[in-house]
């Protein structure tokens, strides 16, 4: 009879006229032009009306993210009212969808969301815009986008397949309640397990603690001694069974672990085994107290499995991501503490080679493991930065310094720099370890460090092309030189390599020359009168010379006489 009824094809009736329509809706509200979604938003306003409250969640959804996208692209809107519009279209569609997978008990969003493949960060982004600070614009619209094409597949694609009559919404009512029914069943199912795991975890971790206050020779206050449970005679028993209870539930042992009063000591805890509250002195580089570490040794080398130490890891970087936005500095500190205390216990940089074997000992008996763990140093590199606090910078370092494969060192320190950027750890000691090896960088620091450096490359730059520039034309002024000195070779006259100011000596003098006519002489000279000058003859050549005439000049066959001699000496003028 129910096989019957399933395969009979359930009727509704709709709001459009025909199939032509619903396509023509679905076509507009997809398209990128404005002005058919609104046609398209019109049409699905004359829907609504037909269907009175009936109208299918689907179709409401993206009508209303439809409308939040016209009036984002109007420019009518500043960007707080389209975060508030976006933000209740987003609210509205996570609620109304997942409302029919909830049943008489509550189940988190997140868990119904990925029932129906919606991304879990959509989830998150509802819980922004319900609980918390509101998201920025540019994520709303991410959001918008990445909903409407869930809509389109999820919805409005298999009416396409299966006919415009077709229900997304509603399966046959009797699968549906069955369907309910049983998942009802299974979630209840699993949360006692879940429970009954939580409380076998903290009963278990409570007698460890009252076994533990026991060797140590301190209880708690005498007010609490009510709440310990009766503790286990055989410590070595107690640590076999929480070691058995780890392999099947290691995720509800971790968050047991977590909580205040067990790897987040209490004061009163800390009073007890002798230890201060020293989270104030040591925030940028903490360190768990000696007897507190001690008192979970035990423990903790029971469980130092590969997989345990990898799943505790995360989960303390996800709590410490939690505490940056409440700042608790005390679990913070202790958080930050075991991170530190298991990477230290983890590199190999620490050693002493120059030990005696027995300090060996002694300082390994304080540790977690002793040998190394292959951990997942990216997936750590990121975990930490994104959990920022003041002992962030101290963590990243023990990261960077560990990795298997290290990252450059030019970007070793630009990570540092933004992490001292973003945490401003400028309220430490001045005096403090960190300190001294890492500096305060800020952004207006930045800037000024970056114009220091384009300023000294411009100088550089400058005086380099100076310098080539001079060199240059000393090559070319002594190919010049050389050129001159070939020209002037086997020639009585030399270049003057000396760099001398010329114009300020009169043509025809030299530096450094007397101004003696009688410098002019020559050591060696012969004399000769003009009268024993040779003469050459030339004739048919006319010689116009000064005081005679051309014939009798070439008749007595000389060049000049007596009277031409005198006036050449009378008229001739030293320096």
């Amino acid at each position: 009879m129910k096989k019957k009824k399933s395969s009979e094809k359930k009727r509704h009736v709709v709001a459009w006229a025909n199939k032509a329509e619903w396509d023509q809706v679905l076509e507009y509200l997809y398209s990128k032009d404005c002005a058919l979604q609104r046609f398209a938003l019109q049409r699905v306003s004359a829907w609504r009306g037909r269907y009175a409250n009936s109208t299918p969640v689907a179709v409401d959804c993206t009508a209303d993210l439809v409308r939040c996208q016209v009036l984002d692209r109007s420019g009518q809107l500043d960007a707080d009212d389209l975060v508030l519009l976006y933000g209740a279209g987003l609210v509205r569609f996570v609620n109304l969808i997942t409302q029919r997978q909830q049943g008489k008990t509550a189940r988190p969003l997140r868990r119904l969301a990925g029932h129906l493949n919606i991304p879990e960060w959509v989830v998150d982004l509802r819980h922004a815009v319900t609980h918390r600070k509101l998201p920025n614009l540019e994520w709303c619209r991410k959001g918008c986008t990445v909903v409407l094409e869930w809509l389109q597949q999820a919805y409005w694609s298999r009416q396409l397949g299966g006919g415009p009559n077709e229900d997304w919404e509603s399966e046959s009512d009797g699968e549906n309640e069955e369907a309910g029914l049983k998942c009802q069943e299974d979630e209840l199912i699993a949360r006692q397990e879940e429970m009954e795991a939580y409380m076998n975890a903290r009963e278990l971790l409570i007698s460890f603690e009252k076994e533990q206050y026991q060797a140590f020779g301190g209880h708690p206050e005498d007010k609490e001694k009510n709440l310990w449970p009766a503790p286990f005679a055989d410590m070595s028993w107690l640590l076999g069974e929480i070691k058995q209870f780890a392999l099947q539930s290691s995720n509800w042992l971790i968050d047991v672990l977590l909580e205040d009063g067990f790897l987040i000591p209490t004061l009163e805890q800390l009073e007890t085994l002798g230890c201060g509250d020293g989270t104030a002195d040591l925030a940028t580089e903490p360190r768990l107290p000696q007897a507190f570490l001690r008192f979970w040794l035990p423990l903790l080398k029971v469980l130092n499995s590969p997989l345990f130490i990898h799943l505790l890891l995360e989960k303390l970087f996800v709590e410490l991501k939690l505490l940056s936005e409440e700042q608790t500095a005390h679990r913070a500190f202790y958080i930050s503490a075991w991170i530190s205390e298991i990477i230290v216990c983890n590199s190999n940089k620490f050693e002493y080679h120059y030990e005696t074997e027995g300090r060996k000992r002694a300082r390994m008996k304080d540790r977690v493991f002793v040998n190394r763990l292959q951990l997942r140093w990216q997936q750590l590199l990121s975990a930490c930065l994104g959990a920022p606090c003041v002992s962030t910078p101290h963590l990243l370092q023990l990261i960077l310094d560990d990795m298997e494969h290290p990252l450059p060192l030019e970007t070793r320190q630009r990570l540092l720099q933004l992490c001292s950027i973003y945490t401003q750890s400028a309220d430490s000691e001045p005096g403090a370890p960190q300190q001294r090896k890492q500096p305060l960088y800020t952004l207006e620091s930045l800037h000024e460090k970056l114009k220091h450096s384009r300023r000294l490359g411009h100088q550089w730059r400058s005086a380099a092309e100076a310098e080539r520039s001079e060199s240059f034309r000393e090559n070319k002024w002594a190919d010049v030189q050389a050129e001159k000195a070939k020209l002037l070779r086997g020639s009585p006259w030399q270049v003057c390599t000396d760099k001398v100011l010329w114009k300020n000596y009169p043509l025809g003098k030299v530096p450094g020359q007397s101004d003696d006519p009688s410098r002019l002489m020559l050591e060696n000279y012969s004399t000769m009168t003009v009268f024993d000058q040779p003469v050459e003859v030339v004739s048919n050549t006319p010689h116009n010379a000064p005081g005679s005439s051309a014939a009798g000049r070439t008749a007595d066959g000389l060049l000049w006489n007596p009277s031409d001699v005198n006036k050449l000496k009378s008229g001739l003028q030293l320096f």
